[in-house]
């Protein structure tokens, strides 16, 4: 077996030119990957969805802890095991020489990594900037866009709350107007969402902010549908995709946006504080870099870039949870997230003093969903589940949204999901006989 320095030196010998991204699923793994893939080729994404010998061999690349339940997958999920050491050796290899390793070695693996992204994202590379998170390409985007004292912004209340402060210190700083839209969620009707988004449209709207996927509840939204409308108007449209890059199965270009953001860390299981930025090619130059480049008003993506010092070794790693995403697929990795939620969001339905609060339709939703336990403040449900359960979840208020956020992942089973079931039947009885006390 090559050893770990001799892979990496062969790995960057071309260090003065371009140097091709290692590819860190070994032999023995890629083939295992792809003798489970093919025992399910022959099934549709539903079929597969549903074959739990697959899904637990997933579960068993996965280093989760056996003592607590995470369902709170939608902050940040874990990275499977080749991920994690891809990362590890990226990691290693970096401090045999950091500067001459990371710079003239590692950095050179960016335009391999920013290929391959693209080829997911079904754009053009040169319309990718990898950075750390959807906060750090969203904030590139809202603070370098050109816009003037009175120009108009259209964004809504249950968008997240980084973005939101972004725009108001937008407002704050330039004078740009921001008008608020208020959405009654969940719903399962395009027309309601171009309607709250159009009305809102006027001669001086410069820009829309589109929330894909709105974290708190789950609810998709038909942004190509809003993005239409706002191109008809000269309108540009950003769309905040922290939740639905290989979550939902979409290419960018789909959306009909000129911007767009997301974390990696989320639903593609790359490292932690590892992001993507997408930007139309024809808009680029009209950007202002947050972190200035040499040459911020060039038309060139890469000045986006220049971060400064940053972990070259999560940054390649992220070709590793690429690998890892392809070689389950987009179409079965989302038919088998949806097919989580509805799972665990049926049998609640059923459940006297329990409420589901997200839409049922795959169009409108996918692995996120929000419930309620009458007479408990979503805090108390969080918390009894964990106390009960060792159950990990996400306790939300906020903007005409209250309850408990329930992320599954990929690596969740189904058993997982008849103990939440349980222990949220067990805690709504509970509510009940107090309420009648």
């Amino acid at each position: 077996m090559t050893s770990r320095r001799s892979f990496f030196r062969q790995a960057g010998s071309a260090a003065a030119g371009a140097v091709a991204l290692p590819a860190f699923l070994e032999q023995a793994y890629a083939g295992e990957l792809a003798s489970r893939t093919k025992q399910i080729a022959g099934l549709n994404p539903a079929e597969a969805a549903r074959d739990e010998d697959f899904w637990a061999w997933i579960k068993n690349e996965y280093t989760v802890s056996p003592n607590v339940l995470n369902f709170n997958n939608g902050g940040v999920s874990p990275q499977p095991r080749a991920v994690q050491q891809a990362h590890i050796r990226f990691y290693e290899y970096s401090n045999e020489a950091p500067s001459y390793y990371m710079w003239r070695i590692l950095d050179q693996g960016r335009e391999a990594l920013r290929a391959k992204l693209a080829d997911l994202a079904g754009c053009d590379a040169e319309e990718l900037a990898i950075n750390r998170n959807a906060t750090e390409g969203l904030n590139t985007i809202i603070f370098g866009i050109n816009l003037k004292a009175g120009d108009e912004v259209v964004l809504s209340k249950q968008d997240y709350p980084n973005m939101i402060n972004a725009w108001k210190q937008r407002e704050k700083r330039d004078g740009i107007k921001l008008v608020w839209i208020n959405l009654e969620l969940p719903r399962e009707d395009d027309e309601y969402f171009v309607q709250k988004y159009t009305s809102a449209f006027t001669s001086r709207t410069k820009v829309v902010h589109i929330t894909h996927l709105i974290n708190w509840i789950g609810q998709v939204t038909p942004v190509r549908k809003i993005a239409d409308e706002a191109r008809k108007r000269g309108i540009e449209v950003i769309v905040d995709g922290a939740h639905t890059f290989a979550h939902i199965d979409f290419k960018i270009p789909d959306l009909g946006c000129d911007y767009f953001a997301t974390s990696l860390h989320k639903w593609l299981c790359a490292p932690f504080g590892s992001g993507m930025m997408y930007i139309k090619k024809d808009k680029i130059k009209n950007v202002w870099a947050l972190l200035s480049s040499p040459e911020p008003d060039s038309g060139d993506i890469r000045k986006f870039e220049s971060l400064g010092t940053r972990s070259f070794a999560s940054e390649m790693a992220i070709g590793t949870a690429v690998d890892f995403h392809n070689g389950i697929g987009t179409d079965r990795k989302f038919a088998r997230l949806h097919y989580l939620q509805r799972y665990w969001t049926d049998k609640i339905r059923q459940i006297p003093g329990a409420a589901i609060h997200t839409p049922k339709d795959p169009k409108y939703s996918g692995a996120l969903a929000l419930f309620s336990v009458d007479g408990m403040t979503p805090g108390d449900v969080g918390n009894a589940l964990f106390n009960k359960a060792r159950i990990h979840t996400s306790a939300t208020v906020w903007e005409n949204i209250s309850g408990v956020r329930v992320t599954p992942h990929i690596y969740t089973s189904t058993k997982d999901l008849d103990l939440l079931v349980n222990t949220i039947s067990n805690i709504a009885g509970e509510a009940r006989k107090k309420g009648k006390s």
